[in-house]
């Protein structure tokens, strides 16, 4: 068996087959089209898993915060804890948000075009993005935690060793990306109207109408690839918006503002956010 990082209770090796039997699974030469039905649920699962891997970590955050004294004082009461902390919330809330989305797109795609092009081209760029922003996210909520966050019999350290797989498997970073190019350039008509849809879901919102010309002026240049990660993660924040939009615009506006308005600093906490915006967050995310 590997030893692997983390996943441990998902035992993997190498198998060789001699002499197996085995039946062929959709038409032949077709094999690429026929398993890429079957991948696009397995990123589906990845991008669910870590953003429940997020909101754990963020809920034990909270929970210590809550009860940890320093000074006589609650971390959670700290002003610059708590801009720490409201910013995971926007985090979380949008991953959730979008992840939601993404799975109501397959619940409808059999009698839904539109649905359907959204999947085909959203279910990259979510497990992209989701997947991807795990890892530093776990490790933020580990230090809410200090020393106690860094032991391995500790949830947070178990979340943080869990967390790069789904950003690996399935396809990792660069494969997330080139199928986004591959959607747009096999389906351009479909991928254009959700893109399309998208504008108009987070019409108002700060930074989205620049996300919007941004991303189809890179998928249209003849050197896409080589831009092809900023414009996956600036599309997938588009559409975590556009989720959030319809639960709560207003956190919706919070979330575009800090993250596709202007350059997001990379460490949570970073961001501006007024006193009574970084109560309701939470509130909202208390357990």
């Amino acid at each position: 068996l590997k030893d692997k990082l983390g996943n441990r209770s998902n035992a993997s090796s190498e198998v060789e087959f001699e002499n197996a039997f085995a039946l062929r699974v959709g038409d032949e030469g077709k094999g690429i089209r026929t398993i890429i039905q079957m991948v696009q649920l397995t990123r589906q699962d990845c991008a669910i898993a870590s953003a429940g891997l997020m909101r754990s970590g963020l809920a034990h955050a909270l929970h210590h915060a809550r009860h940890r004294s320093v000074f006589q004082k609650h971390l959670a009461d700290q002003p610059l804890m708590q801009a720490v902390l409201s910013d995971m919330t926007l985090h979380v809330e949008a991953s959730i948000a979008l992840v939601m989305r993404l799975c109501r797109s397959f619940d409808r795609a059999s009698h839904d075009a539109g649905e359907a092009a959204f999947m085909r081209l959203m279910t990259p760029a979510v497990k992209y993005w989701v997947c991807k922003s795990a890892p530093g996210f776990l490790y933020e909520a580990m230090e809410c935690l200090g020393g106690n966050g860094y032991v391995e019999e500790g949830i947070l350290a178990r979340h943080y060793r869990e967390s790069p797989v789904n950003a690996i498997w399935e396809g990792s970073g660069n494969v997330m990306c080139l199928d986004v190019l591959r959607a747009l350039s096999r389906e351009a008509d479909a991928a254009t109207a959700v893109l399309q849809a998208l504008a108009a879901e987070t019409r108002g919102l700060s930074g989205t109408g620049e996300a919007v010309a941004f991303i189809g002026k890179a998928f249209r240049r003849p050197d896409g690839e080589r831009v092809a990660r900023l414009a996956v993660e600036k599309l997938a924040l588009l559409a975590a918006s556009a989720a959030l939009n319809q639960i709560s615009p207003h956190h919706a506006e919070l979330f575009a503002r800090t993250r596709l308005e202007a350059t997001h600093a990379g460490m949570y906490g970073a961001v501006d956010l007024a006193a009574d915006d970084i109560k309701s967050l939470l509130l909202r995310a208390l357990p």
